[in-house]
């Protein structure tokens, strides 16, 4: 497969779950068109996106809604379910463990790690406690863990994301607010809340000049 943009993921997250909706609302027909009102695109950007894993739909006739929600959850991976460990039980690590829009999308968190001896053993949920870092390694074969999050403070998320990688792991979500040095062949994905809420105060700021 050609080499897919990271824009082009996200619109797909997108257009999936327009088309979750729609499955709720029992229509089974869809224009390009309508997706793109409903993600902020236009109805060229979809089909666009759409042409880069083959042919969907019939012009004139758009999309069947559920035939290509399946297809573009196959092409994002949601055709299964994926394990995920989150390291770091504080603030951030806990609310992500309770955020469950993960689970309904296919994400398991399967286990929580942390180093402060206060919060290892406290109970998350009916099945889990809080593990110590140096169990990740054994607790990750174990339980076949495939994603790692990373939700610790900034000083100690490189430590941490080196053990999730040694332990195997191929890909990294990270919270923390610094960048991380991962090898060759791991993904890496940063989410910077701090610096979203700057962009927002920037336009803010700007559209009141």
């Amino acid at each position: 497969m050609e080499r897919i943009s990271a824009s082009t993921i996200r619109r797909l997250s997108g257009y999936v779950r327009v088309l979750d909706d729609l499955v709720q609302q029992g229509e089974s027909i869809a224009s390009s068109k309508e997706l793109a009102e409903r993600t902020g695109v236009t109805s060229a950007q979809v089909r666009k996106d759409l042409s880069h894993f083959g042919s969907f739909g019939r012009r004139g006739y758009g999309y069947e809604v559920d035939s290509l929600r399946t297809a573009i959850r196959g092409i994002l991976g949601l055709s299964r379910r994926w394990r995920v460990a989150i390291v770091g039980a504080g603030n951030v690590g806990t609310a992500l463990f309770s955020y469950k829009e993960f689970r309904a999308r296919g994400f398991d968190v399967v286990a929580v790690f942390d180093n402060a001896p206060e919060r290892i053993g406290q109970r998350l949920g009916d099945d889990l406690v809080v593990e110590p870092m140096g169990r990740f390694a054994e607790i990750a074969r174990e339980r076949a863990v495939e994603i790692g999050v990373i939700a610790t403070p900034a000083r100690a998320a490189q430590e941490a994301a080196d053990v999730v990688v040694g332990a195997g792991v191929k890909a990294l979500l990270n919270f923390a607010p610094r960048k991380l040095a991962v090898p060759r062949g791991v993904t890496l994905r940063d989410v910077n809340l701090a610096v979203e809420l700057e962009s927002l105060a920037f336009a803010l700021r700007a559209g009141a000049r």
